[in-house]
């Protein structure tokens, strides 16, 4: 990895706008988008899918134009002649690669690695993805899993000071998940940086250090997935199913103590709350108080999820046109 200024951003990008045209019609795909990606982090945009999100990546891959705005990757532009060099310091992992299916992993890498000079070693790089055990299978040995791992192996040797991950564990087990947060991990720990996108809001909390909400080709909030959450005023929710919820009214639910919202439907009270124990011990108290029978009871705590819907009113799994 190549050292650089610690000031300097590896991704910075203002006024992002990229429209896709096809006859007459127009898609806005992103809008006016803004981010700062800082050296040395994990950074997740998260949304759902047709928010932008692989456009913005691929407009900082150098492999798409945008149509306005200025991005900066490295500290550098596209097309201003050090296209090769910037190359050079990225590694890309789209959401689906195809290898040559004869081909085993180790012939596979030592393909990929001949591309670069001085890129990493064929069996550390199988190492780092915890596939040496699979070196001598041909690729349609290998699980859906082990083939994701291989695409990171691929974009690992060289070296990256940058790592794009377009939502990498789409449609994978859950042990393949994690198999591969722990290579996002192990890059990080390394100094690497990253860009994931991702419509996995656990995904998003358990790798990234920051997190950028995305909707309709714009930024609706950035910061930690700590802080996201923090910005709902409260962390917990508590959800009890009725009996009837008529003799209770919504000003009763906010006069709880450390409760920030209330949601109030005809068998069933949602509360977004600060302190479970306190909220909970109230309400079930003002139930009772009103003769209303409690059929069922959860508590949980806030996700990005929650944030996503209290910024747009839709949860992040739901289709979206950008």
């Amino acid at each position: 990895m190549t050292a650089a200024p610690a000031a300097e951003p590896a991704i910075a990008i203002a006024g992002l706008r990229k429209v896709y045209r096809r006859g007459r019609k127009e898609t806005v795909a992103v809008d006016g988008l803004d981010l700062v990606v800082r050296r040395g982090e994990v950074f997740g945009l998260l949304g759902p899918n047709g928010a932008g999100k692989t456009t913005t990546v691929e407009v900082c891959e150098g492999l798409t134009q945008p149509d306005a705005g200025d991005v900066r990757i490295l500290g550098r532009r596209w097309g201003q002649g050090e296209d090769d060099a910037l190359r050079a310091r990225l590694g890309v992992c789209l959401q689906e690669t195809h290898f040559q299916e004869k081909a085993t992993v180790r012939e596979t890498l030592a393909l990929f690695a001949s591309f670069y000079d001085g890129g990493a070693d064929v069996d550390a790089a199988l190492d780092l993805v915890g596939l040496r055990e699979k070196a001598d299978d041909r690729q349609s040995q290998l699980s859906g899993g082990q083939r994701q791992r291989l695409a990171v192996a691929t974009a690992l040797l060289g070296r990256p000071d940058l790592l794009f991950l377009d939502e990498p564990t789409t449609g994978l087990d859950p042990l393949s998940r994690r198999q591969l947060w722990e290579v996002v991990r192990g890059f990080r720990a390394r100094g690497g940086t990253i860009l994931l996108t991702t419509h996995g809001m656990d995904e998003a909390q358990q790798l990234c250090d920051r997190v950028a909400i995305v909707d309709r080709g714009r930024v609706l909030a950035i910061g930690s997935p700590a802080e996201l959450i923090r910005s709902l005023g409260a962390e917990h929710f508590v959800d009890v199913e009725c009996t009837d919820t008529s003799a209770v009214g919504t000003a009763d639910l906010a006069a709880l103590p450390d409760v920030a919202a209330h949601e109030l439907r005809p068998a069933r009270i949602v509360l977004t709350v600060r302190s479970v124990h306190t909220a909970l011990a109230a309400l079930l108290a003002l139930l009772r108080e009103r003769g209303v029978g409690v059929q069922g009871l959860a508590t949980r705590h806030a996700t990005l999820e929650d944030v996503f819907v209290r910024l747009t009113g839709r949860t992040l799994r739901e289709e979206t046109t950008p």
